[in-house]
């Protein structure tokens, strides 16, 4: 929640606004005001002067809000990119871990050729594709 500046100087001249005032005049003729009563004074009302802010004052608040509006915006759009790529990452993270077992299983793994057929991949090829995957596995996967 945002409690704008008006909002605040009113909150604290508040009690101030509602004191009584008294005006009395001494045996020399000077005039007093106090906060208490006292023979022969006389209450004042007193208002509360309105300030008004200035163009620039107005233009220099407004520019100071769409900063931070757009800083807000921006943390925003980081924080869901942060989430998107945090998904992705354990996404990721789960299909590599899903192959490394079916690789340890064992078994014949092959791929198609542009003919359309079977080539089956080597031993070798295979522990080349089980280090790999351990290798992301442990480098982006806590």
């Amino acid at each position: 929640m945002r409690i704008t500046p008006i909002v605040l100087v009113a909150f604290v001249v508040s009690p101030w606004a509602t004191a009584e005032i008294y005006r009395w005049v001494d045996a020399q003729g000077n005039v007093h005001f106090d906060s208490r009563s006292r023979p022969g004074a006389e209450q004042v009302e007193v208002r509360p002067q309105v300030i008004e802010r200035d163009e620039a004052t107005r233009v220099r608040e407004a520019r100071t809000e769409r900063f931070f509006d757009a800083r807000r915006q921006e943390q925003q759009a980081a924080k869901q990119a942060a989430g998107e790529w945090r998904v992705k990452r354990e996404r990721a993270c789960s299909e590599w871990k899903q192959q490394l077992s079916q690789l340890s299983e064992g078994g014949r793994y092959f791929r198609e050729d542009a003919k359309g057929e079977r080539v089956y991949y080597s031993d070798e090829e295979i522990g080349a594709t089980r280090r790999q995957l351990a290798s992301r596995i442990g480098q982006n996967c806590s």
